[in-house]
């Protein structure tokens, strides 16, 4: 271990620096309060041994100090004093000290301290490692739990949620909300051309193209099912939307997934419904994709491979 000593003796300095060194550990010296702080910040040691009675700064306030950075970077505290009363214990505990150690100290008992105080140390140490992929873990599985498996896109029930939000915000501050609702045409005919693995491709490549579509942080591309999709546009007016709707399909045609079944185009296309609103506090959001999907359907009876805005 790396340990401080704090003492304003270099008598006792010298004395526990070559029983510290014996046990193997490496030694720096500080004989003041200031001194040690400093030290402490510069190379922040694996423990500290401190003396209570100091000139300039007392150990209670030098270890005060010490604490006042928080529990990131702990660090053992062990008082050394003279004094064998309970009061000074007390007062160790409470400046922030893990341990009391009356002067001169035995080696031996001194030794089983430190040991103590290492033990506590790797628990420590053990305890945030598991907090730390504890916390990635649930940041994983919270990721998962919202995205759509096959796609990567937001998933049905995180856009539910994500829309309703939106939709209250843009009610507060009279703020237009668009949603394009996307189907990928003929796709039936597809799956059964050239399998369901090859559509299983299509649908991510189909996504994928979404996915980049989304400009702005705000922009949410996902999946609704089979292959349908959503595009939510916060803060976008229709023409916004239809700006975003003409370069998604350009984006699809370059992409160039042959499409033999389909009957208007040799490569996969799609038909998109656009909804534009500007939301009350009574507005639902059910009804944006309903005008979205008035609008997809009335792309599919025009003859698929368009925008229709409602």
């Amino acid at each position: 271990m790396q340990i401080l000593i704090v003492d304003d003796s270099a008598t006792i300095r010298a004395g526990l620096r070559r029983t510290l060194e014996k046990m193997g550990h490496q030694v720096t010296e500080a004989a003041d309060g200031e001194r040690a702080l400093a030290c402490y910040s510069n190379a922040l040691p694996d423990l500290v041994l401190i003396d209570v009675i100091m000139p300039v700064m007392d150990g209670y306030t030098t270890a005060r100090h010490m604490r006042s950075g928080g529990d990131a970077g702990w660090v053992p505290i062990i008082f050394l004093s003279s004094g064998d009363e309970d009061q000074d214990l007390e007062r160790a505990i409470e400046a922030g000290g893990d341990d009391y150690l009356v002067k001169p100290a035995s080696p031996v008992v001194l030794g089983a301290k430190i040991r103590a105080m290492h033990r506590l140390e790797s628990m420590r140490k053990r305890l945030l490692e598991t907090t730390r992929e504890l916390a990635t873990s649930n940041r994983q599985l919270e990721m998962l739990a919202r995205q759509d498996g096959l796609t990567g896109l937001a998933n049905r029930r995180y856009l539910d949620a994500f829309l309703a939000t939106e939709m209250r915000r843009a009610a507060r501050i009279k703020d237009p909300v668009s949603l394009i609702l996307v189907d990928v045409d003929f796709f039936k005919k597809f799956n059964d051309q050239y399998g369901h693995q090859a559509g299983d491709d299509c649908l991510r490549r189909v996504a994928g193209v979404l996915q980049s579509s989304c400009r702005r942080p705000a922009d949410l591309a996902a999946r609704y099912g089979g292959e349908e999709f959503v595009l939510v546009l916060p803060s976008t007016a229709a023409e916004g939307a239809l700006r975003v709707a003409a370069t998604l399909a350009g984006s699809l045609a370059e992409q160039g997934i042959e499409h033999v079944k389909s009957t208007v185009s040799p490569v996969v296309t799609l038909s998109q419904g656009i909804a534009t609103l500007i939301p009350t506090d009574e507005t639902l959001p059910e009804l944006i994709i309903q005008l979205a999907d008035e609008a997809l359907y009335r792309a599919k009876e025009q003859g698929r491979n368009r925008v229709v805005a409602c």
